[in-house]
């Protein structure tokens, strides 16, 4: 008796379950072309935030497949997703936007888009994922940090402490927070030596 009482339940939890799973499912298929829009104008609201003399942006295949088999080991968890040519409005590349992510954030992953014009200069950066300390790591997406990197031409750019910065290859790293300072910077340095040594 108590073995069919117990099958019965088993039945009953299992197309529960199967039912759920079902409705998840038809509401994730709904959902995923709704949410995928919103990630792409997203991304395109952040690359003309960074590059806004762009009139539009194009995938560089080359340059793309070169960061996915480069070797950015000395950037401290840092990998290149894509790199982006930046046009003119006659389609002329006036530049590029790099998509880099760190893993080493205080709080995981820090993905950002950086914009360099040909001649190597950072036009903006600009975060696509940051979940860091409030009040501490996510002052990295203030104006107060990432401004410092518009106009910065440098192969690579070094971090200082306590504020003292004043090289053109120098960033001042947020006080509390020289983790997600350190892992912005590296990942700026990955996409400024993936499209230099293009």
């Amino acid at each position: 008796m108590k073995k069919a009482g117990f099958m019965k339940d088993a039945l009953i939890l299992f197309a529960i379950t199967l039912i759920s799973g079902v409705l998840l499912g038809g509401v994730y298929e709904m959902t995923k072309t709704v949410i995928a829009e919103k990630e792409e104008a997203a991304k395109q609201e952040t690359y003309r935030e960074v590059y806004a003399d762009a009139a539009s942006f194009a995938l560089n295949e080359e340059l793309t497949e070169k960061a996915a088999t480069a070797d950015l080991s000395s950037y401290d968890k840092v990998t290149v997703s894509e790199i982006l040519d930046a046009l003119d409005a006659s389609g002329t590349v006036i530049g590029h936007l790099a998509t880099s992510t760190s893993g080493a954030g205080y709080g995981g992953n820090v993905t950002l888009t950086i914009g360099i014009t040909n001649e190597g200069a950072i036009t903006g950066i600009g975060f696509l994922t940051l979940n860091e300390t409030p009040g501490l790591g996510m002052k990295v997406a203030d104006d107060a940090f990432k401004g410092q990197f518009v106009g910065k031409n440098a192969e690579q750019l070094t971090l200082v402490k306590g504020g003292g910065a004043s090289g053109e290859d120098e960033i001042d790293a947020i006080s509390g927070a020289t983790v997600t300072s350190s892992a912005v910077t590296n990942a700026v340095n990955a996409a400024l030596f993936l499209v230099a040594s293009n």
